[in-house]
């Protein structure tokens, strides 16, 4: 056995499984209700996020739109930024509120691991914290307490794991704060000069001190943001390209999985087949059919 298998939580037979071990899975189904993870830290963390978004909306509107004398300009930029900012928020709460593809929880009994019937010499693995018998590539998360599929990491920004199931959605909310961030700090910079050339009390609706103070805030949180999230769109997209998530990259763990194209990494995130679905995170990305427990033989 390697050592990647070694360093692994796994039960090599079923009878190793005592029936007292593990608990019946609950007879609720928790995929019918909706997927919130009560983490005090992560739901600080979401509640600035809104927060500085609703923030850069106040400042982009009330400090420079309205008061600019073009009208077209203000119409034209509203529309995009607030198009990119409702964009943002959509996605951010389809990463918050969605299932990142956790393994039923308490399903590792003996009476399950006998009705798989499995092949001699097959190994399944099982997870001591949850009690859930672990899919390929499945992951425990300490917060999350569960196990989940394909997991890269637990965002505290959108209190949840991002995972098989939610990624898409956690790509386009890192992308779309990354394109506000730049549009915020292009015009931030268009005002300064508005505000130079003409008197500072025809250019906001503020006094100068205000104005001055309200945008270099909001400056420094469009540069701080665009950075960060551009960092992240970028991992994310090489992540994916390169079918190997954050976790497997650090622990630097054996590829035993199919090594398929970008391209097709690429749809089995976002969808089959390319479309402007992509950038929309109201669409629910069709993976086709994954059986949720690959063994390894």
């Amino acid at each position: 056995m390697s050592s990647t298998n070694r360093n692994r939580d796994i039960e090599r037979r079923a009878e190793y499984l005592q029936a007292d071990q593990c608990l019946p899975p609950s007879s609720d189904n928790s995929m019918d209700r909706i997927w919130f993870i009560k983490d005090g830290c992560g739901l600080a963390c979401a509640i600035v996020t809104w927060m500085l978004i609703f923030y850069a909306e106040f400042v982009v509107v009330f400090v420079m739109l309205v008061p600019a004398k073009d009208l077209l300009y203000s119409i034209i930029n509203g529309i995009i930024f607030n198009t990119l900012a409702f964009l943002a928020l959509a996605s951010h709460s389809r990463a918050m509120l969605t299932d990142p593809g956790a393994v039923p929880k308490g399903n590792a009994t003996k009476e399950f691991i006998e009705s798989l019937q499995l092949k001699p010499g097959q190994v399944v693995y099982k997870c001591p914290k949850c009690c859930s018998i672990k899919p390929e590539r499945a992951h425990h998360c300490s917060v999350c307490k569960r196990c989940i599929r394909k997991m890269d990491h637990h965002c505290p920004w959108v209190n949840n794991c991002v995972g098989e199931n939610n990624q898409k959605y956690f790509v386009l909310f890192t992308m779309y704060i990354a394109l506000i961030s730049l549009h915020a700090l292009i015009m931030v910079c268009f005002h300064f000069l508005y505000c130079f050339e003409e008197e500072w009390t025809k250019c906001s609706s503020f006094s100068p001190p205000s104005t001055v103070i309200l945008l270099i805030l909001l400056c420094f949180e469009g540069l701080l943001f665009l950075i960060f999230t551009a960092v992240m769109f970028g991992t994310q997209v090489h992540s994916i390209c390169s079918d190997e998530t954050g976790i497997e990259q650090l622990k630097k763990e054996e590829r035993r999985w199919a090594k398929k194209t970008k391209w097709m990494n690429m749809k089995a995130v976002f969808g089959h087949p390319f479309s402007i679905e992509w950038l929309s995170p109201f669409a629910t990305p069709d993976q086709g059919k994954v059986d949720p427990y690959q063994y390894v033989v």
